[in-house]
């Protein structure tokens, strides 16, 4: 019951994040993303590639894990399968083009770029995983792909904490580039050692 429930929040944070994305559709870049006003201007396409495509792997992601979905419509979870694979790639080469000219320096450049590295990572090894019909390992490797994809609802969530605490973005950047992925993969890997059919 408790994984149900979870599964259904992250479902509801993750179409929430990427229905509030997508609003630079009536924004434009330069009013939705003012804190990458940087980005929009200097990076426009690899900014748009990003804030594209991953919307799209983040409000599917967690609809591939609920069991009802992969017993009873097979078609339907292999095509949606294709389209989180295909959104990670060209989201995460969008992200990795802005990484590395990330807000805050150094440090949230190396973060979000091993971000991107392990995301498009982990997801090539699930989609090999499955092209050689090693189920079992395919569903690991996904959870750890959608726990590195959730990192856009963490963010924004910790983002929210760190304007409370009157933080600036270029100061907090260099925390979320590293706080926003390490405790969601973290997590995942507890439940993959400790709880496999959980995990699976």
């Amino acid at each position: 019951m408790m994984m149900k429930w979870s599964l259904g929040l992250a479902a509801f944070l993750g179409l929430l994040v990427s229905l509030v994305s997508y609003r630079f559709v009536f924004l434009g870049l330069e009013s939705a993303f003012e804190i990458m006003i940087e980005h929009a201007l200097d990076r426009r396409v690899l900014l748009l590639m990003h804030v594209l495509a991953a919307p799209v792997a983040l409000a599917v992601g967690a609809f591939q894990f609920m069991p009802r979905i992969r017993r009873n419509h097979r078609a339907l979870h292999r095509w949606l399968g294709r389209l989180y694979a295909v959104a990670i790639l060209v989201g995460g080469i969008g992200a990795m083009g802005i990484s590395l000219n990330a807000i805050g320096g150094l440090w949230a450049q190396v973060g979000f770029s091993a971000l991107g590295i392990a995301w498009m990572g982990s997801t090539a090894i699930a989609i090999w995983m499955v092209m050689n019909k090693r189920f079992a390992e395919h569903r690991v490797w996904m959870l750890r792909s959608f726990a590195l994809t959730f990192s856009a609802v963490t963010l924004r969530l910790q983002l929210v904490g760190f304007e409370i605490l009157g933080l600036p973005y270029e100061q907090s950047s260099v925390w979320l580039a590293f706080t926003c992925w390490v405790p969601n993969l973290v997590v995942a890997e507890i439940l993959i050692r400790t709880r496999p059919r959980i995990a699976a």
